[in-house]
C-alpha cells in the first residue's frame, strides 16, 4: 500500500463522518460510459450533439429522437456495481460514511446496498406520467418503443432524470449540501468536477481532509488534501473497514 493509499485508510479508520461525492467515473468499471473522456458519450457522433438531445427544450420539440437516444445510450439495465459501490455500502454499515451524494442516474448505489444516496440528477428507475403522475419502472421504458405512453391515461411517460435546462430538486440539493458541510472526510471519486451546479457543492465544506480520486486531474486538485490519480474502484477496493 503506497503513502497516499495509507492516509486515505488512516483518515477512513479514524472517522465515523465520511460524505462520498462521486461522478461517471464511479460507473464506468461497471460498463457503464462515462461522458467527457476520450472514449465519453460526448466524443461520439450523433445527428445532434448529445447535450443538445437531453435538453428540456429538445425533449419538447424531437421526444422520438429524444427517446431513442435515451434508451440507446442512457440505460443499462444489466450494469451491476462495482468495488468501489460495494466498498461505499459497507463503509455505511459500518456506520462511518453519513452519505453518498452522486450525479449519476443509474441507480448502482442501492443496488450495493447504500441507503442514504443523494441523487443530484435524478434516476432511470423512477419515471413517471406527466398528465396523471403514475409510476413506472425501469422496465416499463426499457421494453417499450417510440415516446412511452401511459397505458391509463395516455400522457407522456418522462424519466425522473434532470436535463439540461432543468433546475436540480431543491430538496435533494439541500440535504446533499447539509452533509457535505459536516462531513469530516469529504472523499470525492469518479468526476471531473465541470458540471454545476453540483460541482459547486464542495465549496461547503469545512474540514480538512478533502480527498480527490480521479484518472484526470480536475479543477479542484489544488484545493484538496489528498489527490490520488487512479480508477475509484481500484481505490476504494483496498480500504479495510
Amino acid at each position: 500500500m503506497d503513502e497516499k493509499q495509507r492516509q486515505l485508510q488512516a483518515w477512513v479508520s479514524g472517522s465515523s463522518n465520511i460524505v462520498f461525492f462521486g461522478g461517471a467515473g464511479v460507473s464506468t468499471e461497471s460498463g457503464i460510459p462515462d461522458f467527457r473522456s476520450v472514449d465519453g458519450l460526448y466524443s461520439q457522433q450523433y445527428k445532434y450533439p448529445p447535450e443538445t438531445i437531453i435538453s428540456h427544450s429538445f425533449f419538447q420539440r424531437n421526444p422520438e429522437e429524444f427517446y431513442q437516444f435515451y434508451r440507446e445510450k442512457m440505460l443499462f439495465p444489466h450494469a451491476k456495481p462495482n468495488a468501489a459501490h460495494y466498498k461505499l455500502a459497507e463503509l455505511e454499515a459500518a456506520g462511518k460514511l453519513r452519505a453518498v451524494v452522486t450525479q449519476n442516474i443509474d441507480g448502482l448505489h442501492q443496488a450495493a446496498g447504500s441507503k442514504t444516496v443523494y441523487e443530484l440528477h435524478g434516476s432511470v428507475h423512477r419515471n413517471y406520467c406527466m398528465k396523471c403522475r403514475r409510476f413506472y419502472d425501469l422496465d416499463f421504458m426499457v421494453r417499450g418503443s417510440g415516446v412511452p405512453k401511459c397505458p391509463v391515461c395516455g400522457g407522456t411517460v418522462k424519466p425522473d432524470v434532470v436535463l439540461y435546462e432543468e433546475g436540480l430538486d431543491q430538496e435533494t440539493m439541500e440535504a446533499a449540501l447539509l452533509a457535505i458541510s459536516r462531513a469530516e472526510v469529504l472523499i470525492i471519486g469518479g468526476t471531473s468536477l465541470a458540471v454545476y451546479p453540483a460541482a459547486g457543492l464542495i465549496q461547503y465544506y469545512r474540514g480538512n481532509k478533502l480527498v480527490l480520486i480521479n484518472k484526470s486531474p480536475t479543477p479542484y486538485d489544488g484545493s484538496a488534501d489528498l489527490v490520488i490519480g487512479a480508477p475509484i474502484g481500484e481505490v476504494l477496493g483496498q480500504i479495510r473497514v
